[in-house]
């Protein structure tokens, strides 16, 4: 299996294209639409280079796997369906998510049972991807719908792990939950020790260059959060505190309205135009636990 990384530098953010050579199969994981918040607009400058390249090597788009429903980016999951036919994959605790911002963003349009997308997958199940097997752990806890991919040596671990020097994901989201999270990891770590863990971001500081992999070994030995030694009450300790100081994501907003549909818009208005929703006056945090003027 050959494993292709591209970073989209504005988020942070690691897609990969999967390729079988011998089967001319690929999977594109997590892949980046961006997004301009100012203007409303999309590029596809970013996702389109990853087709190009699986082109390239005569290779036919079967799946886009989805680690979990983004916050701080749109995926380009839809654009690669419409665009190559591709099936749009994702954890089963999407369905949990989707009635959260349904309620959030009063989405009376939005259907609650995963139809957008073309798969959902739980624990133990396996995708055929050409002549490979990609099996399915459910590692939750930065979300609900938080799942791995492993395929041979490699696993693709989403918003669980980061680079060593960074650390874990937050777990502050919809569903998020750092003792969750921390059960989730233990069994990452648990792996083989030469399994490469490749991640969704990276933020790489001045001078350095952002870091796609790190081995189970490397992760269990330095990982600044988390490491063999860490015990559950301090790492939920740790996770709960630098949580609660965290500013929001710059484009959760319109990313989760767009990535709970599987990369869709939502439907267009009478003017043949698509909009996404801004509350006004109202925290995220407020809507989702049901809070503020309208519960009072």
């Amino acid at each position: 299996m050959d494993i292709l990384p591209f970073y989209e530098p504005q988020t942070g953010t690691w897609s990969y294209l999967l390729v079988d050579p011998g089967e001319h199969a690929a999977a594109l994981v997590d892949p980046v639409l961006e997004f301009d918040p100012v203007s409303g607009l999309t590029d596809t400058s970013f996702v389109d280079a990853i087709l190009n390249a699986a082109d390239e090597r005569g290779a036919r788009i079967q799946w886009v796997l989805e680690t979990h429903a983004h916050a701080d980016h749109l995926t380009a999951a839809d654009y690669v369906r419409r665009k190559h036919g591709a099936r749009v994959v994702i954890g089963r605790g999407i369905r949990a998510v989707q009635r959260t911002f349904q309620r959030v963003f009063d989405f009376t349009d939005l259907s609650t049972d995963g139809r957008q997308f073309d798969r959902l997958v739980d624990e133990g199940d396996v995708i055929r991807l050409g002549s490979q097997e990609i099996a399915v752990m459910e590692t939750p806890g930065h979300t609900s719908d938080s799942v791995t991919y492993r395929v041979a040596d490699a696993a693709f671990v989403g918003d669980t792990l980061f680079a060593p020097n960074y650390g874990t994901a937050r777990c502050d989201f919809p569903g998020g939950d750092a003792g969750t999270l921390y059960d989730s990891i233990v069994r990452l770590h648990a792996l083989p020790d030469d399994t490469r863990l490749f991640l969704c971001h990276d933020y790489p500081g001045e001078g350095h260059q952002p870091q796609c992999r790190v081995t189970v070994a490397e992760s269990r030995r330095s990982n600044i959060h988390i490491s063999a030694d860490t015990h559950r009450d301090d790492y939920v300790a740790m996770r709960n505190e630098r949580d609660a100081g965290l500013d929001l994501p710059r484009l959760i907003l319109p990313s989760v309205q767009v990535n709970i549909r599987a990369g869709a818009p939502p439907p267009p208005g009478p003017n043949g135009t698509a909009y996404l929703r801004t509350p006004f006056n109202r925290s995220l945090a407020e809507l989702v636990a049901g809070t503020g003027p309208e519960a009072d």
